[in-house]
């Protein structure tokens, strides 16, 4: 393991929002502080009992504490996607998109304990179900996508369920018995037992367009869809969608602050984050739109401290072309990038 301490730079704004029609009134001050370091980036997550934040950046997993301070560095994760955080069993999980493998770790000490081989691949989010306790993967599979389930101490594999989308993303558990995925491409929830590892129902999501964030509210028994322009609030009961919520673009996860009632949507295309109050089960108001950095396009909601948390590299420009190179076939690709001249982890503070 190796640990870098970084002086980071902060750069601070303060958002104040009225919102007289529900009564609701709130302040936002946002910090961005420069981490440094080398590589992109996809899934934030926040460990709630220590406040640190687990960022991804490409090869390797950086650490992180809401002053923007580096704690440590997790190592030989290739194309990692997130991280899944256990603290009750004392692990950390992170799925390498690079070559099928969750990278375990110890959370005291950030040191890699095993790399545990998914035969599904195509490895990309995680989070922790913790009713179940169970480390659940979405993998973008062929054909179909695949959820995979971790004992969280042993390490060991415990299930596989089929889904019927290759490009599943979030995932949330109710705690009584079922996970919700979502289907990016197919704009579906599918409901996962957990006892049979088999997926039991799957629910459309018009409005909704390319469905990636979700949480699951156990008081109002309501579950969050992030999406594209629009999300949806479903009723797990029925199935069906109850409200929808304006928000961005490139919308790519989700959070919620279940005593605060408030759901952050982040849009990457806009560089800002929708925040909603859940005023009833069924009805919700946008309070603010919170201006981070373009393409912060994925959060992490710590309960605990309130806090919120986004992370996006920003680049120069990219290297000239050498003389007599070709451009992609058929004019697709992004070409190359240019080097990260700042890497970006925010705070949105209450």
């Amino acid at each position: 393991m190796t640990q870098r301490f970084l002086t980071a730079l902060a750069v601070s704004s303060v958002s104040i929002l009225y919102a007289p029609c529900t009564g609701y009134a709130q302040t936002f001050k946002v910090e961005k502080f420069d981490i440094k370091g080398d590589g992109g980036t996809d899934y934030v997550s926040v460990e709630s009992a220590t406040g640190r934040v687990f960022v991804s950046r490409g090869t390797h997993v950086m650490v992180v504490d809401a002053t923007g301070k580096v704690l440590g560095d997790i190592r030989d994760t290739p194309v990692v996607h997130g991280v899944g955080v256990a603290t009750k069993a004392s692990h950390g999980f992170a799925t390498n998109g690079g070559n099928s493998n969750v990278t375990m770790f110890d959370l005291k000490t950030l040191a890699v304990i095993k790399q545990i081989p998914v035969m599904q691949g195509g490895l990309d989010g995680i989070m922790y179900d913790e009713p179940d306790d169970k480390i659940i993967l979405t993998n973008h599979s062929r054909p179909i996508g695949t959820l995979t389930a971790i004992d969280p101490k042993s390490g060991d594999i415990v299930g596989t369920a089929e889904l019927e989308d290759n490009s599943p993303e979030g995932a949330a558990a109710d705690g009584k018995g079922h996970i919700f995925v979502n289907n990016e491409r197919k704009n579906t929830i599918q409901v996962i037992d957990v006892k049979t590892w088999k997926a039991v129902a799957s629910w459309p999501l018009a409005p909704c367009e390319g469905p990636t964030g979700i949480a699951y509210d156990k008081a109002s028994d309501r579950i969050f869809s992030g999406c594209n322009n629009t999300s949806v609030v479903v009723d797990p009961n029925t199935g069906k969608v109850v409200a929808t919520i304006k928000n961005g673009t490139r919308v790519d996860a989700l959070g919620w602050d279940p005593s605060k009632k408030l759901i952050f949507i982040p849009n990457g295309g806009e560089g800002n984050v929708t925040v909603v109050h859940q005023d009833s089960p069924d009805k919700y108001t946008v309070v603010d739109t919170v201006a981070t950095f373009p393409g912060a396009k994925t959060i992490a909601v710590d309960p605990k401290t309130h806090n919120a948390y986004l992370f996006q590299p920003e680049r120069g420009p990219a290297p000239a072309a050498e003389a007599g190179a070709q451009p992609p076939a058929g004019g697709r690709g992004r070409g190359p990038l240019g080097p990260v001249v700042a890497a970006w982890f925010i705070v949105i503070k209450q």
